[in-house]
């Protein structure tokens, strides 16, 4: 830079008031010189600075292209995986349709085949379900003849001979072959069967048996039972008194008794075992008619005949009189049971079904020939419609 020297020369002097009257005022600064150059440079430094900017701006762009740039590829690199994975599943569902094709078709060619066999096993039950009907039915038949029976054989066999264990192993066997009969009407007989059964145990047969055969053995025992005799009573009175043996000697001469009226006194003591025997038999016919206050009552009047006119220390005396205090204790009591319900009941159910099977077969041949009037009046209006 350069200053430039004022000029040395002086100025004139006619204006004097002009320079009086500056001098008259303050001495004003002087400006500084203007500096050549300065705006030039904050001019340049401002490019500078915008084109450091720019620079940055550009380099953080660059910067943040590449990032977006690696995560692009990276998310290419995804992409093409998982295009690859969907060509795969694409291969996969086309397999898996076909096998479906494949396999609709195998169920389809089963279906049809599973329908005919179907149809035939439809056609093999109705054959064998008419099959089984008719064997059912004459299966059934045989047992409810057999059934009957067996009821029929019970009931007459307790009427004759008062059987009755031998009537309840008859209704038992009656009630199992009704058990295996597949008619469901005829569950009514089994119930009724169940009811005799229950009132044939009732009387206790075992028990009502073991009495008859106890006293059919005591009727037979009694003709070999020891009486009283006078040398039984001369051996009881050994060790009577003198007076005691003086009475015994006059009552074998002269006896006073005394008459009740009953045929025990006025019988002989031989007698006793004949009506001994007489009550026995009568326990056994109470017994048998089912009547056990007659029963009761033959049985007592045996003990009392026992007692009063028999040996009462011999054993087999004893032995009798026990048998008989066990059959006036016997559990074999009761009514007569009543028979026979069971066995009317299977024989009316057996018309009723009898009946049901005949009315069938009598209304397919009456529709038969109603049906063959009416076809043939048609056949006669066809041929009388037509010239």
């Amino acid at each position: 830079m350069t200053t430039e020297t004022p000029s040395t020369d002086t100025a004139p002097a006619t204006p004097a008031p002009a320079a009086a009257a500056r001098s008259a005022m303050p001495p004003r600064r002087s400006d500084p010189a203007p500096r050549r150059g300065g705006g030039t440079l904050a001019v340049a430094i401002l490019f500078s600075l915008a084109a450091l900017g720019a620079a940055g701006y550009a380099g953080w762009t660059v910067w943040q292209m590449r990032g977006d740039l690696g995560a692009a590829n990276g998310l290419r690199g995804q992409v093409d995986t998982l295009q690859t994975a969907v060509d795969g599943m694409r291969d996969e569902n086309a397999n898996l349709r076909r096998r479906l094709a494949d396999a609709d078709a195998v169920n389809r060619s089963a279906r049809e085949e599973m329908l005919g066999m179907s149809e035939r096993t439809r056609n093999l039950e109705d054959a064998v379900a008419n099959l089984s009907e008719r064997s059912l039915s004459g299966h059934d038949a045989m047992l409810l003849d057999e059934a009957e029976s067996l009821l029929r054989m019970a009931k007459e066999r307790f009427a004759l001979f008062g059987d009755a264990s031998g009537a309840l192993s008859a209704y038992e066997l009656a009630d199992s072959t009704l058990a295996g009969v597949n008619d469901s009407a005829f569950a009514a007989v089994r119930q009724n069967v169940t009811a005799e059964r229950e009132a044939l145990a009732a009387i206790a047969p075992r028990a009502r048996a073991n009495d008859l055969a106890t006293l059919a053995d005591l009727r037979a025992q009694l003709p070999t039972l020891p009486l009283k005799s006078d040398d039984t009573k001369t051996a009881d009175g050994a060790d009577q008194g003198f007076w005691q043996r003086a009475g015994s000697a006059l009552g074998s001469i002269v006896r006073v008794s005394h008459d009740d009226g009953t045929p025990i006194g006025l019988a002989d003591d031989r007698i006793a075992r004949e009506l001994a025997a007489l009550d026995v038999a009568h326990a056994e016919a109470a017994m048998l008619a089912y009547d056990d206050t007659g029963r009761q009552a033959a049985l007592k009047r045996v003990d009392a005949v026992l007692a009063a006119r028999f040996d009462t220390a011999s054993p087999a005396v004893q032995s009798a009189r026990s048998r008989i205090a066990q059959l006036l204790a016997s559990q074999a009591k009761g009514a007569e049971p009543k028979l026979g319900a069971a066995l009317a009941e299977l024989r009316n159910l057996r018309s009723v079904h009898a009946l049901q099977r005949d009315t069938p077969a009598k209304q397919p041949a009456s529709t038969s020939s109603t049906s063959a009037p009416a076809s043939a009046g048609t056949a006669a209006t066809s041929h009388e419609a037509t010239p």
